[in-house]
């Protein structure tokens, strides 16, 4: 998908993870995303590790370690994405991260 930059003028090919309900219906054709990074410096508690060995890699259609990163993300519209890699296995680490995150 393209994933904005943080100065929300240009956007960048990568990996996200749609962290938004399915059953949401904003009536807006778009997604909320969290970036998903090769960049393992990028740790903490609002990230969750993804390593390229495991069946969660596999399964999320991801071809090295990574980090999904709970902290960092977007509204995107849905034309933005290009198409589907995968789906997650581990929302469950994802959604403690986000409740991190949030603060909830």
């Amino acid at each position: 998908m393209l994933y904005p930059n943080s100065d929300l003028l240009n956007y960048k090919k990568r990996p996200a993870l749609v962290v938004q309900a399915n059953d949401v219906n904003t009536q807006i054709r778009q997604r909320i995303v969290a970036l998903i990074t090769s960049n393992l410096s990028r740790t903490g508690a609002t990230r969750v590790r993804i390593y390229n060995n495991s069946s969660v890699c596999k399964q999320m259609g991801l071809v090295t370690d990574s980090v999904v990163m709970v902290d960092n993300l977007a509204t995107v519209q849905d034309r933005k994405v290009d198409r589907v890699i995968g789906d997650c296995p581990i929302m469950a680490q994802v959604d403690i991260a986000l409740k991190k995150t949030f603060g909830l």
